[in-house]
């Protein structure tokens, strides 16, 4: 597996903290990491609410990126409580597809790093709503 893999891994595991924000809102229990268009590694944790207002853990990931002037990313992996890896919801491959709708299906998707399998969000996300 390429050494990148490892690096956007263990990036999301050190962001990863699970904890109770308050009576109605948790977060840190999911982490993602991606990797800019730049070779910058960006982070995001996912912010769970009781009036679902909460966000992904791959989606802040991407607004950290975009809030720090970048907008296209290549690589992606979430961190899950048991520390496996796993697909991005249905939200934010759709945030993927519509922030880079030319390039989307090329972007890799970290499944499983104990078995060093990574699949592409055009796979998994195979034809769009809007059409190409």
């Amino acid at each position: 597996m390429d050494a990148i893999w490892t690096e956007l891994y263990n990036a999301a595991k050190e962001v990863q903290n699970p904890r109770q924000i308050s009576d109605y809102v948790s977060g840190g229990e999911v982490a993602a990491a991606i990797l800019s268009k730049s070779g910058k590694i960006y982070t995001g944790v996912c912010i769970d609410t009781c009036s679902t207002l909460g966000i992904c853990a791959e989606r802040n990931a991407i607004f950290n990126m975009i809030t720090n002037g970048e907008n296209e990313f290549t690589k992606v992996a979430a961190v899950m409580p048991d520390g496996k890896c796993g697909a991005p919801c249905g939200a934010c491959r759709e945030l993927m597809v519509q922030l880079m709708p030319k390039t989307y299906k090329g972007i890799e998707i970290l499944m499983d790093y104990e078995n060093e399998r990574i699949i592409k969000l055009g796979d998994i996300t195979p034809e769009w709503w809007i059409g190409e």
